[in-house]
């Protein structure tokens, strides 16, 4: 299905979500069309923020927004619909757009095996009436659907399309760039050549595919590492959970842009914590480039100013390989909390795989390395 009819047939001025691979149709259309505009497309920090996003939308307007997100994000927009948009509370209506990630039958990644299949259980459950839309799925069909979702809407309950892989198409390219010159898999290469043994917790995408493979080039064993492939926004969590039951042991947290802002309040987490073992390094490419290279807002804002003020006693910004092997060094030495954000190109080679150890395999070994320690 082309994404300009589904938009049609929607008939919304008004888009918030958190890009997904399986909507980059969709995702590339509303940049193209409208960029980031507050007043009709706004990516958000995560997919709870842009459920309360678009209940103020409807709360000015009196419109229907429309909220975009991969079923991972399911999760976190199970509070806001329950206990604010539901027509027992507020009764506010919003179509949803859900990229099925993990659909039984179709092949993918650990992470999204369980959430494909409670995807549509899971909006059923919070009264979210789904409609799937597949390759095979006509424009009428769709039309039909949306005539059925209207009714719906008018009594503030919500709906949702739920899209098959491959499902919808955009002719229209988008290029996602920066003006940083440092490449993400090359930051991470640095980064290992100076932890050397200490135990790295990795963010969910790219990252945690370059540092497998990073491994396996350096003839490593991945026992060093706990990839989290899955729960966006978290590793810094989980590392501070590591950090604190082994504090003789230097922990260092691989982060992304996208993945520290979805759960921003980690980092109040960890600067009141104060862990001085732990290194908290977020790798800033301004972009979810793992499902498309959609933009986040970490560009505009200061990631170091927010790491002082959530109590880091050190935070500081590197743009260079120089200055980035420095305070490498000077953090593995150094008995504080400290947080290095990297500025970082957006881009990764064609041929990056992905991790040939299972999640579980991942896990044991890992345990059975800090067991060691």
């Amino acid at each position: 299905m082309k994404v300009e009819k589904l938009v049609e047939i929607i008939g919304s001025d008004f888009y918030t979500g958190v890009p997904d691979s399986q909507l980059k149709a969709l995702c590339n259309y509303l940049m193209n069309t409208y960029g980031i505009d507050s007043h009709h497309h706004v990516i958000a920090a995560n997919e709870g923020n842009c459920t309360a996003l678009a209940a103020g939308y409807h709360l000015a307007t009196g419109k229907v927004p429309v909220v975009y997100m991969q079923n991972s994000g399911e999760g976190n927009i199970i509070n806001p619909v329950a206990s604010l948009l539901n027509d027992k509370v507020y009764a506010i209506p919003v179509v949803f757009i859900v990229g099925w990630r993990g659909e039984p039958g179709i092949h993918d990644e650990p992470q999204h095996i369980y959430q494909g299949e409670v995807t549509v259980k899971l909006l059923e459950d919070m009264d979210i009436k789904p409609f799937i839309i597949g390759k095979e799925t006509t424009d009428e069909e769709v039309e039909a659907a949306m005539a059925d979702f209207r009714e719906i809407l008018t009594e503030g309950k919500d709906v949702a399309f739920v899209i098959r892989k491959g499902s919808l198409s955009y002719d229209e390219k988008v290029v996602y760039k920066n003006d940083n010159t440092m490449v993400r898999e090359d930051i991470i290469k640095h980064i290992v050549a100076v932890t050397g043994e200490d135990p790295i917790i990795s963010t969910t995408g790219k990252a945690s595919r370059e540092l497998f493979e990073t491994r396996v080039a350096n003839g490593q064993s991945h026992k060093y590492d706990f990839l989290t492939v899955g729960s966006m926004g978290h590793s810094s969590s989980i590392a501070l959970g590591v950090a604190v039951n082994k504090p003789d042991q230097k922990i260092w947290c691989v982060d992304g842009d996208g993945a520290v802002l979805m759960h921003m309040g980690s980092m109040a987490l960890l600067g009141a914590n104060k862990p001085s073992n732990l290194v908290h390094v977020v790798i800033n490419n301004g972009a979810h480039e793992t499902v498309g290279g959609m933009p986040t807002v970490a560009s505009a804002i200061d990631l170091v100013g927010v790491a002082k003020a959530c109590g880091y006693p050190y935070a500081v910004k590197v743009d260079t390989f120089e200055d980035l092997d420095s305070e490498l060094k000077a953090a593995k030495e150094r008995n504080e909390l400290s947080l290095i954000e990297v500025a970082c190109s957006i881009g990764a080679r064609d041929d990056l795989g992905r991790p040939t150890t299972t999640a579980l395999e991942n896990k044991v070994n890992f345990m059975e390395y800090l067991k060691t320690l």
